[in-house]
C-alpha cells in the first residue's frame, strides 16, 4: 500500500500503517526540524536500553541520548523525501526514511514500539550522515563552546625544534601576544586590553616548533571542574558523548579528544587537568609545583596552581615536558620500589570505577609493570581535616585574586562559581593560616609515602556525569573527586593521570600516578610501559 502524508513525501507499507504511528513520525521530525528536544525526549522510550547510533557513536540509555541531544548546536534543514514502513510485531514497526538536504542525500532508521498508553515511542534510532560532493572551498567553521578564537594558526612557530608542527590549544588564562584573557567570564573579557607579551610557558612552546591553534575555553576562572560555563555552554566529549567534559582546562581537553589540537595547555589546581583527562580518555599531566612558572597566566590559588598539558598518547607529553621541564637528569628517572594504595581514597570511587581500577592495578603488578603493592593507612578523619584545609586555603587565595573585580561585578559569574565564591569571601585570614598549618603537616605525611613510591589512585570518583545531571549531582562528584586530587596539590607532587579503564559502554577513566616532587619525567616514563601494556 502507498499513502501519502500532507506534506508530500510518499509512504510506502506492505502491511498498512498502524494507526498513530505516522503521527507520531511526523512530530517526531518536526522536533527535530525545530531542535525541540523536550518532545524529542518525550518520543525515545524511557529506560537504559533506547538506542541512537550514526556513523561515529553509539548511545545507550534514554539518559545518553538526551545528554548527547542537549550538545546539538547545527540544526538539519533536510526534509524527507520517502517513508518505508514494516510492521514487524504486533506493537513494534520499522520506519526508515530517505531524506535530502540541498544536494546532500541521508537516511534515518527507527523502531517504533506502542507503550502501554498507546503511544508509538522510538526504540532504537540509527542515522546515516548526509553524503555529497565535497565543495571547492569552505569557511573555517569553530565550536564556540570549545574556542573562543582560532587561527590558521592563531601564533606561528617562532623557531623550529622537537614540537614541530604540533597545534597547541591554549586556555583562556595564558598571556598570548595581541589577544586579551577572558578567564571564562564574559564581563571580565569586556575590560581586557591584547596582551603585549606572551606567557613564557607558551612562548617557550614557539620556540620548540609548536604552533597556538586557538584559545580555547575554560571555566570560569577555573573555579570547577565539571567544564559547565554559564556563558559559552559544555564542550563535546567525544569520547562519552552526552556527558560533561570536565574542567577547568574543559576546551583544552575537548580541542585534544575532537582532534583540532595535539597539546592543550592548561593548568591544574585541584584536578583542573586530571579530571577532563579522565572523563576523556586522555593523557593528562599536573606537573610539579613550580616547575613551570606560572608567570603570565591568570592565578586562581597560587599555593597550588600548576602548568599542566593534555595530550592523546604519552610519547607526545613527554616531548612537551623534555621542552618546559627541560632534559631530565638521569636520577629523576629513577624507577619507583613500591606502588601505595589509599583504600580510603578508594572506597569514595563509584563501584564500576573502583572495581575497574582494583583490576587493573592488580593486573599490572601481576604482569610486573607495578612495583609491589603496599596500602597505607589514611584515616577517614585525617583526609577529611586535609582536605578542608586545602579548600580552605584554595578559598582564601581565590577571593585574594579576584574578590574585588566579582564585588565591583555583581551578576558576573554564573550560579554554581558565583556561589562557589561566595563562600569564599566568608574564609578569614586566621582560618587560612590555621589551614596552612595543616597542609604543611599533610605535605610533609604525603611525601614521606612519595619518597622512592609511587602512588596510584583513581582519577576521578566516577565517568563523566550526564549532562543531563542535576546540579546536587554534579556537586557530589566534584566533591569526592576533590578528595582524591587535592592530595597532589597538598604535596606540592605531579600527577598524571592515564586512560587505563573502560566502563559500562566504553566509557573511559584514569588511573593517576602521583610521584615525589621533581619525578614527572619517570611518571612519563613508567606511564609509557603501561600505555603499551593496556
Amino acid at each position: 500500500m502507498v499513502t501519502t502524508s500532507p506534506d508530500a513525501p510518499e509512504v510506502t507499507a506492505p502491511d498498512g500503517v498502524p494507526d498513530g504511528l505516522l503521527d507520531a513520525f511526523w512530530a517526531y521530525d518536526k522536533a527535530l526540524l525545530a531542535n525541540d528536544r523536550s518532545t524529542l525526549d518525550e518520543l525515545f522510550m524511557p529506560g537504559p536500553h533506547t538506542l541512537r547510533g550514526d556513523g561515529r557513536t553509539l548511545l545507550v540509555g534514554h539518559d545518553a541520548i538526551a545528554g548527547f541531544r542537549s550538545t546539538r548546536a547545527r540544526i538539519p534543514t533536510r526534509a524527507v523525501e520517502h517513508l518505508h514502513v514494516q510492521v514487524v510485531a504486533p506493537h513494534a514497526a520499522l520506519v526508515m526514511a530517505s531524506t535530502r538536504d540541498g544536494v546532500a542525500t541521508g537516511l534515518q532508521t527507527q523502531l517504533w514500539r506502542r507503550a502501554g498508553d498507546g503511544r508509538w515511542l522510538v526504540g532504537a534510532a540509527h542515522v546515516s550522515l548526509p553524503t555529497a560532493p565535497a565543495p571547492a572551498a569552505a569557511p573555517a567553521v569553530f565550536d564556540r563552546t570549545v574556542w573562543r578564537v582560532v587561527g590558521d594558526p592563531l601564533t606561528a612557530a617562532t623557531a623550529s625544534g622537537p614540537l614541530d608542527g604540533h597545534g597547541v590549544a591554549v586556555k583562556d588564562l595564558f598571556d598570548v601576544v595581541g589577544q586579551p584573557v577572558g578567564g571564562g567570564v564574559p564581563a571580565w573579557l569586556d575590560e581586557q586590553r591584547p596582551r603585549e607579551r606572551t606567557a613564557p610557558a607558551v612562548a617557550t612552546l614557539l620556540a620548540a616548533g609548536a604552533h597556538v591553534a586557538g584559545i580555547a575555553r575554560t571555566d570560569e576562572f577555573a573555579y570547577s571542574l565539571a567544564g559547565t560555563n554559564a556563558h559559552y555552554g559544555t564542550p563535546p566529549n567525544p569520547a562519552a558523548p552526552g556527558s560533561v567534559s570536565g574542567g577547568s582546562t574543559s576546551g583544552p581537553a575537548a580541542a585534544v579528544a575532537l582532534g583540532q589540537a595535539d597539546v592543550g595547555l592548561g593548568t591544574d589546581t585541584a584536578g583542573s587537568i586530571r579530571v577532563p583527562a579522565s572523563y576523556q580518555g586522555l593523557v593528562g599531566l599536573r606537573t610539579t609545583h613550580g616547575a613551570v612558572t606560572t608567570e603570565g597566566v591568570l592565578p586562581l590559588a597560587p599555593s597550588f596552581d600548576t602548568v599542566g598539558w593534555l595530550t592523546r598518547d604519552v610519547a607526545t607529553s613527554a616531548a612537551v615536558a623534555r621542552t618546559l621541564l627541560g632534559q631530565p637528569r638521569e636520577d629523576a628517572l629513577m624507577a619507583p620500589r613500591r606502588t601505595v594504595r589509599l583504600p580510603v581514597l578508594e572506597s569514595l570511587a563509584a563501584p564500576e570505577v573502583r572495581d575497574a581500577f582494583a583490576s587493573t592495578v592488580q593486573a599490572l603488578t601481576d604482569a610486573g609493570h607495578l612495583p609491589p603493592c603496599e596500602s597505607e593507612d589514611l584515616p577517614r578523619d585525617l583526609l577529611e581535616r586535609w582536605f578542608a584545609a586545602f579548600r580552605t586555603v584554595q578559598a582564601r587565595e581565590a577571593w585574594q585574586s579576584h574578590g574585588a573585580w566579582i564585588t565591583a561585578h555583581p551578576g558576573a559569574l554564573g550560579a554554581d562559581v558565583g556561589a562557589r565564591f561566595a563562600q569564599a569571601a566568608e574564609v578569614t585570614g586566621k582560618q587560612a593560616a590555621q589551614a596552612r598549618q595543616v597542609v604543611v603537616q599533610a605535605r610533609e605525611q604525603l611525601c614521606t609515602w612519595l619518597a622512592g613510591s609511587l602512588l596510584v589512585i583513581p582519577s576521578a570518583s566516577g565517568p563523566a556525569p550526564a549532562r543531563t545531571a542535576t546540579g546536587e549531582r554534579i556537586e557530589a562528584e566534584r566533591a569526592a573527586t576533590l578528595r582524591m586530587t587535592c592530595l597532589a596539590g597538598l604535596a606540592g607532587a605531579p600527577g598524571l593521570s592515564l586512560p587505563l579503564l573502560r566502563l559500562a559502554a566504553g566509557r573511559p577513566a584514569g588511573v593517576c600516578l602521583l610521584g615525589p616532587p621533581g619525578s614527572d619525567h619517570a611518571l612519563l616514563a613508567l606511564a609509557a610501559v603501561l600505555e603499551v601494556s593496556r
